[in-house]
């Protein structure tokens, strides 16, 4: 039986028992029972802080820290967070057009690599200090990573015990250095809102209401957060600056400080900052540590003064940059941060200067955003941006031989689809309903596997064991964006896509099942391409060329007979921008000198009679 709970107006728990007034009702021997109410407190609460900007650090009612200077021997590894130093860009500004001087932030030179650890340190610190954390307890925080490696960190260090609640579309290295540090993991839905019981949010406080002695710090309502930076992080840049600052360029998280210069808050699109800037509902974005569904309590507003909006593809193209051009080992939101100061600060003189702060750095997304097949996979890095491809990268799936799909209905049993699959010699099929709808995919290994363990029954319907996560890709495809997708998954389903236009005049797209390709698949392609003899190299624009490129005027010779049934080749090209199309026919083909980028389209075995 289910006991209601008291709570009072700011959300916690007076004591178990009946509401007030209520009867036991011993007569009928039952008590009212009723689930137990969600007992949580709001990330996005109007804050409570009486001090503003402007206001003497005397009225303050927080208290202020400084930075001592760090010992030639730290006492131990929180003691290097802070005092992160502050570079000059040399190459990305002047490429951009900018006049101003641009420096960067390197807060992932902090002791757990990003700009959290400061908040992180402090939220603990002052936790202890109002005697909140005492040896033993639980410090539970609902992050997207950097913020749970900032406290797993203190709490290896200070001895206590951390659950980091997070949702999954963060990056399993964070997963990985959270696990290093003896931290507990908890992952939630991307698609469950802030205030679902679902979110990280929701999960946090219900872990906090089972786990005796825990603590949520709460980033997102904790005064500790802001007076990290407004004490640390934004004295360091004034002191490094010497004073001399024009504009500050941050992404907009949990809340910041600085002096009174031009502060741009930057937040991407999809993210809900950014007022009056926002789309009408929030979407998903793939830049981690920056943005949110809801506005966090510390997050002032009112000291940003230009918000910019940032899309994926151009922060992770820019973050890729500041590597490459600039040796900063940076991560995602650091792009977020430098796409918005290069728009920011187009206007400033030679004599200004503008700070951006880089937040963390790229060791938490080695296979994310520095991956080129996650960058192509995601649609960020075409194909023909790679360093070095080969010949058969550009072409695309309509060239692949692909045998009649086989489906099968989500009611089929499992014991009559590993009898097909294996009649036909197949590894998996796609599950579709009756209309032709694509609900999932089913392998042999996970039938076997699921009925061996006893998990199911051979009788019951393949949709017991739908495999979801899986690849799509179309016929206009490249091959080189199905080979990326071939490296890590054993096959992809080649859809074909289809608009229907319904009763009342709407249309909608619906995709139907018109293969599957697996890695021995596209072996058997490019082999069988291979040995019809591709035109020598001299004959083909290399694939780094920059289009400027001369080809040779001829190589070899025709042949001199046309006996009947002769085997001739030919390859047709197209020429890039004129779209006119050249055959060069020869034994070792033809070379047409041209000064433009070349596209191999088709290559096949004629007889002397058909080329007549």
């Amino acid at each position: 039986v289910s006991l209601r709970l008291l709570i009072s107006t700011n959300g916690a728990a007076d004591a178990p028992g009946l509401p007030s007034g209520a009867s036991s009702d011993t007569e009928e021997g039952l008590l009212e029972t009723a689930p137990a109410p969600r007992v949580w407190i709001r990330p996005d609460l109007p804050s409570r802080c009486t001090w503003e900007l402007g206001k003497p650090p005397s009225e303050s009612p927080h208290s202020s820290r400084t930075r001592p200077q760090a010992p030639k021997i730290l006492p131990d590894i929180l003691s290097w967070i802070g005092g992160t130093p502050l570079v000059r860009l040399n190459k990305i500004p002047k490429a951009c057009g900018l006049k101003c001087e641009v420096l960067v932030k390197c807060e992932y030179f902090n002791a757990g690599g990003s700009v959290k650890d400061r908040i992180a340190l402090r939220m603990v610190e002052d936790a202890e200090r109002d005697g909140l954390l005492r040896p033993g307890d639980t410090i539970i925080e609902p992050t997207s990573g950097n913020t749970g490696i900032g406290l797993a960190l203190a709490a290896a260090v200070k001895g206590y015990r951390c659950v980091i609640v997070m949702p999954e579309k963060m990056s399993m290295e964070k997963v990985d250095v959270l696990r290093a540090l003896g931290a507990e993991i908890v992952r939630t839905p991307n698609s469950a809102g802030f205030d679902s019981p679902e979110s990280h949010v929701g999960v946090a406080w219900r872990l906090k209401n089972e786990i005796p002695n825990s603590h949520i710090l709460d980033q997102y309502r904790n005064p500790s957060n802001p007076l990290a930076h407004y004490d640390t992080t934004a004295e360091e840049i004034w002191q490094q600056c010497d004073g001399r600052l024009d504009m500050l360029v941050a992404g907009a998280g949990t809340g910041e400080k600085c002096p009174s210069i031009t502060i741009v808050g930057v937040d991407p699109v999809g993210s809900l900052l950014a007022d009056p800037l926002n789309s009408p509902k929030p979407s998903a974005y793939e830049v981690e540590g920056i943005g949110y569904d809801f506005v966090p309590t510390v997050l002032d507003g009112s000291v940003i003064d230009v918000w910019c909006k940032t899309v994926d593809e151009e922060s992770f193209i820019m973050a890729r940059r500041l590597i490459r051009e600039e040796g900063l080992l940076c991560g995602g939101s650091a792009g977020t941060a430098m796409v918005a100061a290069m728009r920011a600060a187009k206007d400033l003189r030679e004599d200004q200067r503008c700070v951006v702060v880089l937040p963390d750095s790229v060791r938490n997304y080695m296979t994310k955003f520095l991956s080129d097949s996650w960058m192509s996979d995601k649609g960020f890095l075409s194909e023909d941006r790679a360093v070095a491809t080969p010949w058969w990268w550009s072409s695309t799936l309509q060239g692949l031989h692909l045998s009649t799909p086989f489906t099968v209905l989500p009611s089929v049993s499992l014991a009559t689809t590993i009898s097909i699959l294996r009649g036909r010699s197949l590894d998996q099929a796609p599950v579709v309903d009756q209309s032709g709808l694509i609900l999932g995919m089913v392998t042999l290994g996970n039938m076997l596997s699921c009925v061996l363990a006893g998990r199911v029954m051979p009788s019951d319907p393949v949709s017991k064991v739908l495999y979801t996560q899986f690849k799509k890709v179309g016929l206009m495809d490249t091959l080189g964006k199905l080979s990326g997708i071939l490296e890590k998954d054993h096959f992809a389903l080649v859809v074909h896509e289809q608009t229907q236009y319904l009763e009342d005049g709407s249309q909608r797209t619906r995709q139907t099942v018109f293969g599957v390709v697996t890695a021995v698949d596209l072996l058997t392609h490019i082999t069988a391409a291979q040995s019809l003899e591709r035109p020598p190299l001299s004959a083909r624009c290399p694939t780094t060329c920059p289009c400027d490129h001369f080809l040779s005027e001829q190589e070899g010779v025709l042949p001199e007979g046309r006996g009947s049934g002769w085997s001739l080749k030919f390859v047709t090209f197209q020429l890039g921008g004129g779209g006119k199309e050249y055959r060069s026919v020869n034994a070792r083909y033809l070379a047409i000198k041209v000064k433009a980028r070349w596209r191999h389209l088709a290559a096949k075995l004629i007889t002397a009679k058909e080329l007549e």
